[in-house]
């Protein structure tokens, strides 16, 4: 399966483990690794001691390449960039903000970096700002999201006819069928986020796990536009927000109906009810917890079976 994405990051396969917040550390970053994969370390969610010791272990748990994904809104964005340097990171994707603020600065350190996007033109934006490879992630994903509500499915062959570096397509893949057709659309890899999320060795809490093996079609949404737009599953918190919106609730009102915290409470500590509860679209089609290695096998067996079958 060599192409660009296997190329740049020195990987067998071109699947990218997405770094969530939350679900992203030490072991599923090195699990995915191990199987051949791009794991990436979920830095959104972490201190920077704790970032510290995220990779100090996967360095432990893997001799392939891993990655940190960084999110650029983060308050001590510049703590995370030493600490990326100092234990000699060789991946960064950054999301969440200008690609300019920091392509420079790594490439010069000779890092590899890759930029997450929802539309075309901000993938144009990275390209012009020198990162090596784009994510263009579409509607369905997970987590926070595109504000134009563009699918995976028309997102990334409007990418693929603009962009001259390796494009990663990202939202709504967790088989090998939706691999390959991500590809045949024009992507030369994919990322991964929900899928990884229900693993045995994602760090999210495992009444989460399980609340997302228990979801069917339609049982997210993406809601919070106004303050950073979000896919979620519809529970009891996802109703009060619904309930502010009935009544006209401001921006305040529904930083306030919001709180702090809400997506470590629900995620990491299992708060089914008041916690935020990200997860795509592709849920649905997600029915187990196994181990992340099991993942990437069966996805590329599915990819390798599928193409045969449109090829005969």
């Amino acid at each position: 399966m060599q192409n660009r994405i296997t190329d740049l990051f020195h990987i067998k396969y071109p699947i990218v483990q997405g770094g969530m917040i939350w679900a992203s550390g030490w072991r599923l970053a090195s699990a995915v690794s191990n199987a051949g994969g791009l794991g990436l370390i979920g830095a959104g969610s972490m201190y920077p001691e704790v970032l510290v010791e995220h990779i100090q272990k996967c360095k432990k748990a893997t001799d392939k390449p891993f990655g940190v994904n960084i999110p650029m809104l983060y308050p001590d964005i510049d703590k995370l960039m030493s600490i990326i340097i100092g234990e000699g990171v060789k991946i960064v994707f950054t999301s969440a903000g200008n690609p300019k603020t920091w392509t420079t600065f790594l490439k010069e350190k000779g890092i590899t970096v890759a930029h997450v996007v929802s539309s075309v033109k901000f993938a144009l934006k990275a390209q012009d700002a020198g990162v090596d490879a784009v994510v263009a992630e579409g509607f369905e994903a997970g987590g926070h999201n595109g504000r134009d509500e563009t699918t995976t499915l028309v997102l990334i062959p409007a990418v693929k006819e603009k962009l001259a570096i390796p494009l990663i397509a990202a939202g709504g893949i967790a088989t090998g069928r939706q691999m390959l057709a991500a590809m045949v659309l024009g992507a030369d890899g994919v990322q991964v986020g929900s899928r990884f999320v229900a693993s045995n060795e994602a760090s999210s809490h495992l009444s989460f796990k399980e609340e997302v093996v228990k979801a069917k079609e339609g049982d997210t949404q993406l809601t919070l536009k106004e303050l950073a737009p979000v896919r979620l599953l519809k529970n009891n918190f996802y109703r009060q927000v619904q309930k502010a919106y009935e009544k006209g609730a401001s921006i305040e009102e529904l930083k306030t109906v919001l709180g702090r915290a809400r997506a470590k409470r629900g995620m990491f500590e299992g708060d089914l009810k008041e916690g935020e509860l990200e997860i795509g679209q592709v849920s649905a089609l997600i029915h187990d917890i196994k181990p992340a290695a099991k993942i990437v096998e069966e996805m590329v067996t599915e990819f390798q079976q599928a193409k045969k079958e449109i090829i005969n």
